[in-house]
């Protein structure tokens, strides 16, 4: 059993890890750090609440870390996990810097200790899919990939860190580029160059709250987007090939559920978690003629928590190793730059 301690207990911890981690096999939630406030004991009674990161690294039972905090407490808290010996998950963005990430993944490295980042949405029923195909070759050459987050609030949250100007690493950019620049380099590699605009939508904004990135590689563009601003949401995924194109609408259901109040923990996963109802499976156009649904592949967040697991117990290699997470930190960081500098960025350039 590997007894886990959650470091943070906002947004990130409450539906993103808590749950998740309470869900699989071979995992305890042991302890949360919460510094203020009774939602943790709330929620999980049965369940140490430590007030300081000394109180949680006391219990030497502890081997898994996850820091769950806000970007700028990342750093400090996962070195000093990694420095007390234990093995850490780091929700994304790993670091606000480059530098910071890089003497993570040294250190992990010097003292044998697992570190990794919450690529969850790597384990969206969608990105499934969209893997299974694009590895298919029923596309043929992929000639253009498109992926959006469209959403539609038109009120700001002045109190929340992400979109406060004087935050750092705040922004819709840090926030979900990592989501869609993890993505694009699992499927496609390394590009060439990034050109990227962070803007913002709403006039009460602080920080951008809407992002375009395009990732260009020989002969295929990766297009990432997400608007704040979009009542009308266009397609999740849209892809173009030689032999054809790929349409989906609608987002992986596992993030609304996990925000709602009936968000499931343990044993409430059910057998059809993340399957998606067939009228919302995306659409292959061939060139042949065919046109066909594509059934959506389950998605299953727990996955990552799982093959975690697995990986601490040597059972498994790493699926979101050190190095993919000092490669997403490479694409974000050159996102920004060519947002600032308002110009297309070599993948080899240096970041600021």
């Amino acid at each position: 059993m590997i007894r886990v301690g959650l470091i943070g207990f906002g947004l990130a911890g409450q539906a993103f890890h808590a749950p998740v981690i309470v869900g699989v096999p071979g995992m305890e939630l042991a302890s949360i750090l919460e510094r203020h406030g009774s939602r943790a004991q709330e929620r999980y009674p049965k369940v140490r609440v430590a007030r300081t990161l000394d109180e949680m690294l006391s219990d030497k039972t502890i081997g898994l870390c996850v820091v769950a905090t806000p970007n700028d407490s990342h750093f400090s808290y996962a070195k000093a996990c990694l420095e007390a010996g234990r093995d850490v998950v780091v929700d994304k963005p790993l670091t606000p810097t480059l530098a910071e990430a890089e003497e993570l993944v040294s250190l992990a490295a010097a003292r044998g200790r697992l570190l990794t980042v919450y690529q969850d949405r790597r384990w969206d029923g969608i990105f499934r899919t969209v893997k299974k195909l694009v590895a298919s070759g029923e596309l043929g050459a992929i000639a253009e990939y498109e992926a959006r987050f469209d959403r539609f609030r038109l009120e700001t949250k002045p109190n929340a860190w992400r979109e406060r100007a004087d935050f750092p690493a705040a922004g819709v950019l840090w926030d979900l580029g990592p989501h869609l620049l993890d993505q694009a380099l699992v499927l496609f590699g390394e590009p060439e160059t990034i050109s990227a605009s962070a803007f913002c939508q709403r006039t009460t904004a602080e920080v951008d709250d809407a992002f375009d990135v395009c990732m260009e590689y020989p002969h295929l563009r990766a297009e990432l987007r997400a608007r704040i601003i979009a009542y009308a949401p266009g397609p999740h995924v849209l892809i173009h090939g030689t032999q054809g194109s790929f349409v989906k609408y609608g987002m992986d259901p596992q993030e609304e559920i996990l925000r709602s109040p009936t968000c499931p923990d343990g044993d409430q996963w059910g057998p059809d978690w993340g399957e998606e109802p067939e009228e919302r499976w995306g659409t292959l156009s061939l060139v042949s003629g065919q046109t066909r649904k594509v059934k959506t592949e389950r998605g299953d967040y727990r996955s990552f928590y799982v093959n975690v697991r697995d990986a601490i117990e040597k059972r498994a290699p790493l699926d979101v190793s050190p190095e993919h997470a000092l490669r997403v930190m490479r694409a974000l960081l050159l996102a920004h730059k060519s947002s600032r500098k308002g110009r297309t960025v070599q993948w080899t350039e240096a970041v600021e």
